[in-house]
């Protein structure tokens, strides 16, 4: 999985994860049933976009749904998943950037690919899934023409940049494949007054996509040596900031220009989790799990009676019985059973459908490497009871949903019905 939108589960209410899941789903099987299984490691949380985008503007149909096998990722359940056009447009899409980003590593000679037998196998495999996603566009009517060309475009800006080149030149290439496919999603909604804001709203994903992309391996690209447009532009953080949160903003605008029929996924995923992807590739966001970040130089204030200086009111009850009062309560609980009385009432029965010891197994094994016990709601893989998983490790995956006033209109996202056109 990648992408710079991939919202924790525990931000999405039941409904909402439930339709978010559908799309991530669907884009693997589609990818597996038009492509082959080995298509469907192209799966990626941006690429699910296009058919949450598709899906926004016809509405959910009984026709769009299937329900599919037991699946690790599911912790080894069924469910419902997306099916049709805006799925096939997803793996498309998916497909050709994927083929275009394992030539652009080839080029580079990144890694393994640094090693000749290794290179040509992996262009090989690039050029199978061009030809593929070339093909499923045709059937829907998109020319991934433009993907390509703005891809071979892309190696020729970065050839010519250097200090003082506008990121924004260098964005552009990716800024027109993604426009190109949120506009076509308007032509397979049979709405094509949608297909101007949905390109501009395309444009910018696709900015904010470089530009994260480049702030996050910034680092890294340093210490490795390799090309970075905020390096080689000479642009600063502070720059690259500006730029993502006005593109942030225009994105609201052109969502709000948008005929949907059911758009409060797109609002989640584009206005508000969008907004917390920037957050978390620039370091300003925290996860609520882990507490409170208080910034340096702030004062809060302590609980005046606390000696370890702790939030909150200092031990003990004030209004309690003083020690010694004739009032209070006497030890133990006067309630409880007495010694002698009747046992107290047996734990609970185990459940009844229990895994067996291998397949229990064979679910944790799926669990494990899909990531599931790391992240997110899972069920045991032996008593089938709903588990937590620890997200200690998680950033701010794991951030209570609170985007109520976020955007000064009394937006409340909480719940599976937005109110804000934010």
């Amino acid at each position: 999985m990648f992408g710079i939108v991939r919202p924790c589960t525990h931000r999405l209410s039941e409904g909402l994860r439930t339709e978010w899941m559908a799309h991530l789903c669907g884009l693997c099987l589609a990818l597996r049933a038009d492509h082959g299984q080995f298509a469907r490691i192209v799966t990626n949380y941006d690429g699910l976009i296009v058919s949450v985008l598709t899906e926004a503007q016809t509405g959910t149909t009984p026709a769009g749904r299937r329900t599919a096998g037991p699946c690790p990722l599911r912790a080894m359940r069924t469910a419902p998943v997306a099916k049709g056009e805006g799925a096939r447009l997803a793996a498309a899409v998916s497909l050709v950037l994927a083929s275009a980003k394992v030539r652009d590593h080839v080029a580079d000679r990144d890694g393994l690919l640094a090693r000749r037998p290794v290179a040509a196998a992996a262009r090989r495999v690039a050029a199978g899934w061009g030809r593929a996603g070339a093909r499923t566009g045709a059937a829907l009517g998109f020319d991934t023409a433009l993907l390509v060309d703005a891809v071979d475009r892309q190696t020729g800006i970065e050839t010519l940049a250097g200090p003082g080149t506008p990121l924004l030149t260098v964005t552009e290439p990716t800024e027109t494949a993604t426009a190109a496919a949120f506009a076509h999603t308007a032509v397979l909604a049979g709405k094509p007054r949608n297909a101007a804001p949905l390109a501009e709203a395309g444009r910018l994903f696709g900015r904010l996509a470089h530009l994260l992309d480049a702030v996050e391996d910034r680092e890294a690209d340093a210490a490795s040596g390799a090309w970075n447009p905020l390096t080689v532009t000479s642009t600063s953080l502070t720059e690259a900031r500006r730029l993502c949160d006005d593109a942030l903003h225009g994105v609201r605008l052109a969502l709000r220009e948008v005929e949907f029929t059911d758009g409060k996924l797109v609002h989640v995923l584009l206005a508000h989790e969008l907004r917390r992807s920037v957050d978390r590739a620039f370091g300003t966001s925290s996860c609520s799990h882990q507490g409170l970040e208080v910034p340096q130089g702030l004062d809060v204030p302590r609980g005046p009676l606390s000696p370890d200086a702790s939030f909150g009111p200092p031990p003990g009850n004030p209004y309690g019985p003083t020690p010694g009062s004739p009032y209070g309560p006497t030890p133990g609980n006067p309630y409880g059973p007495t010694p002698g009385g009747p046992a107290a009432p047996p734990p609970p029965r185990p459940p009844r459908d229990r895994r067996g010891l291998i397949a229990g197994c064979l679910v944790w094994a799926g669990l494990a490497c899909t990531c599931q016990m790391c992240c997110g709601s899972f069920e045991d893989p032996w008593s089938r009871e709903r588990r937590e998983a620890p997200c200690q490790s998680c950033g701010d995956c794991c951030e209570a949903c609170n985007c109520c006033g976020q955007c000064g209109e009394g937006c409340c996202c909480c719940g599976d019905s937005c109110g804000c056109d934010c």
